[in-house]
């Protein structure tokens, strides 16, 4: 397993009280991300959406580039950052 920092926007860090970074492992970012709701159920509704997947509006970046599509299936090494981010939506 890899050990993977992850990055929290501003408007989740209440829920998990961990600050801006946490680290985490896995193999693939959907294993990191179900670490991280595991480790902070708060999160969960907010990035999952009911069939498991990345909820509408949350993007998902590895290395700085979009992980997007298939982005819980990407694979992830020792050292990697994952950066969770909220979209802006509307119209």
């Amino acid at each position: 397993m890899s050990s993977i920092e992850v990055h929290l926007p501003p408007m989740f860090r209440h829920l998990t009280g961990a600050g801006a970074t946490v680290r985490l492992s896995g193999t693939t970012v959907g294993e990191v991300v179900q670490e991280l709701v595991r480790t902070y159920p708060p999160l969960k509704p907010y990035l999952l959406a009911g069939d498991g997947g990345i909820k509408h509006g949350i993007s998902v970046f590895l290395n700085g580039e979009s992980a997007y599509p298939d982005e819980l299936s990407r694979p992830v090494r020792d050292g990697d950052e994952l950066h969770i981010a909220q979209l802006v939506l509307g119209g």
